[in-house]
This record gives structure tokens, sequence and C-alpha cells, in this order.
């Protein structure tokens, strides 16, 4: 099922073709939540215990650097943006 789900996502056959206005859009906002929902449902409860708990154990990545790239690549993009448009 998850597989089906990637599958639909990344395809560019839709049930709806993007153009419509719409409901180009909103057959990929429903269709790809509602099959993850499905897919996880899918999964037995005793493996999803199991995965849980093995996911407690590991430590989060903290990176101080990696957090100030990113927000210098989003001030930077804001800032090109924002010149872009008053200088036109």
């Amino acid at each position: 099922m998850a597989a089906l789900v990637v599958a639909y996502a990344l395809s560019p056959i839709d049930l709806i073709p993007d153009f419509i206005p719409v409901l180009g859009l909103l057959d990929d906002l429903v269709l790809v939540p509602s099959g993850i929902l499905l897919a996880t449902w899918m999964i037995p409860d005793h493996v999803l215990h199991e995965l849980r708990e093995s996911a407690n154990g590991l430590a989060r990545p903290e990176s101080r650097a990696g957090l100030v790239v990113v927000v210098l690549i989003w001030l930077a993009a804001a800032s090109i943006m924002a010149w872009l448009l008053v200088c036109r």
C-alpha cells in the first residue's frame, strides 16, 4: 500500500488532471494523505509498538551550524524575492 501511495504521488498521471483549476490539486490533497493513513493502519500493532520503542532510544541530531545555514538561505531567498518585487 505504501508503494502504491508513493507511486501515485510521484506519477505524472493523475486521477484528475492538474490543469483543472481546483479539482486538479484536490485529488492529490485527498488521496495521498488518505493512502498514508491507510498504510499506517495496515501496520500490525506489535510492529508499530516495537518500532516506536526503538525510535525512542535514538538521539535526535542537533546542529546549530545547520540551523544557521538554513536560516541564512531562507533570508537570502526572501531578500532576493523582495529585491525583485521592488525593482520591477
